[in-house]
């Protein structure tokens, strides 16, 4: 009995420490953003120049394992989330590279790739143990795991229609500024949402059609956007999605 509570308590210190061990600075990734993107546009060539920090950041995301990731707390988990989503989809263009969109990935027609999601359904890195796609970290942990809308402002698919990519890694001390920055950044910028007053029309990116059940779990989604408009949206506005721009978020 005494052996195996040693045992036990070396297996549990070890987990400890290394879930203690992981980088919750993200410091490499944090280094790479700050070089290569620049209001929301990405060098994909300037982060392949720095290849070998990138892969090492990239393996430092799939060493975690399960039980180190369940040794987060909340808001290291939500950063590591958002961190690995951001990066792993930097990586799944650059595997690709060059592309005009992320969605020529699949078959060589855009549109069946697009209308089938398979960009973001195809495994091709480790997490947490296992092969993963995009859509494993989206749907089945930040959505899922988290009651956190604001998550769709930090998550970013290459493209322009997207919410811009930070130019900075999210990090769980700052991840409360850092979420609340991407949503007004993301609400305020007039080419992805905008509202009309003489005709009370709201024109709103498809983020709000796509996920509005998000949005809308505490309050409607008019009250939910309305911190990001400086005029009061009437609550009985009319809205009309955008279309969503899949072209290449590169910088250029």
């Amino acid at each position: 009995m005494k052996h195996f509570f040693l045992v036990f308590l070396c297996v549990g210190l070890w987990q400890g420490a290394s879930a203690q061990g992981f980088d919750h600075k993200h410091s490499v990734w944090d280094s790479i953003l700050k070089k290569n993107v620049k209001n929301g546009f990405v060098s994909y060539k300037g982060i392949q120049s720095e290849e070998g920090s990138f892969k090492q950041y990239l393996e430092s995301l799939s060493k975690v394992t399960e039980a180190q990731y369940q040794g987060f707390n909340e808001k290291e988990k939500i950063s590591f989330l958002i961190n690995a989503y951001n990066a792993f989809t930097v990586k799944l263009i650059l595997d690709h590279y060059p592309i005009e969109s992320i969605t020529e990935i699949g078959s060589p027609f855009s549109k069946i790739n697009l209308a089938r999601g398979i960009p973001w359904k195809k495994e091709f890195y480790s997490l947490l143990g296992k092969s993963r796609h995009l859509d494993w970290i989206e749907h089945e942990k930040l959505r899922k795991d988290f009651n956190e809308p604001r998550i769709h402002f930090a998550i970013v698919c290459a493209s322009i229609g997207c919410p811009n990519l930070a130019s900075e890694a999210y990090t769980a001390v700052n991840l409360e500024k850092q979420l609340q920055s991407a949503k007004l950044g993301f609400l305020k910028n007039p080419k992805k949402n905008s509202y009309d007053k003489t005709t009370n029309t709201l024109y709103l990116s498809k983020i709000f059609n796509w996920f509005q059940t998000d949005f809308t779990k505490k309050t409607t989604l008019i009250q939910y956007l309305q911190d990001g408009f400086e005029e009061t949206i009437k609550p009985d506005a009319k809205i009309v999605y955008n279309e969503y721009n899949w072209d290449l978020n590169e910088l250029k």
